[in-house]
């Protein structure tokens, strides 16, 4: 196997998730934050659309997310349903994080390129970035709760109804290392070979 096999094996085996509130607080420098969604930009795409975009919070802007996400739950939420335990742990959620970013599937005008196509290609954009920030030995979590995937969310920052969002990244640094890595399921359950 290459070197460069080696590098990129090693990369995907050892990334792992951080939750942000296990961040801590150090600032990413933006311009290595401006290299990881240049590296998002490499993904691939049906018919040259690129659908991923994403919206990036740094500094002051991370803390009026986090206030906005908040809001947005407790406005969302009818009163016997809301939490203010959950609303509490948005409103914190990025305390810790140096970057927050909101990933979204801008739909293309390609209307033959189905929906799904854009979705895992934003989705792939997303991969190049988690990977990338876990080779410059930055913590990630790719978070999907609170209002990410709610039409509030999509209102507030004013998408389209076709665009989709696929989920709210916080980056950061963090002390511990991650724990190992481990599979639930086998992978020969997973793939079938055909000869």
């Amino acid at each position: 196997m290459t070197d460069l096999f080696q590098s990129i094996k090693h990369v995907i085996e050892t990334r792992r998730t951080t939750k942000p509130p296990k961040m801590n607080g150090q600032r990413i420098p933006d311009e290595l934050v401006q290299q990881l969604v240049e590296l998002a930009d490499w993904a691939p795409t049906h018919g040259h659309t690129e659908p991923w975009r994403f919206i990036v919070y740094a500094d002051g802007a991370t803390t009026d997310f986090c206030q906005q996400h908040a809001e947005l739950y407790k406005q969302s939420t009818p009163e016997d349903k809301f939490m203010q335990d959950k609303y509490e742990k948005l409103l914190h959620m990025g305390d810790q994080a140096s970057h927050i970013l909101v990933a979204y599937m801008r739909r293309g005008d390609l209307p033959k390129v189905p929906p799904l196509e854009e979705i895992a290609s934003t989705s792939c954009a997303i991969q190049n970035l988690l990977l990338g920030a876990a080779a410059l030995g930055i913590a990630s979590y790719w978070g999907s709760g609170g209002m990410a995937y709610h039409q509030s969310m999509k209102d507030h920052l004013q998408l389209r109804e076709e665009d989709v969002v696929l989920g709210i990244l916080y980056l950061g640094y963090a002390e511990q290392a991650t724990g190992e890595g481990k599979r639930m399921v086998p992978l020969q359950e997973k793939v079938t070979w055909k000869k």
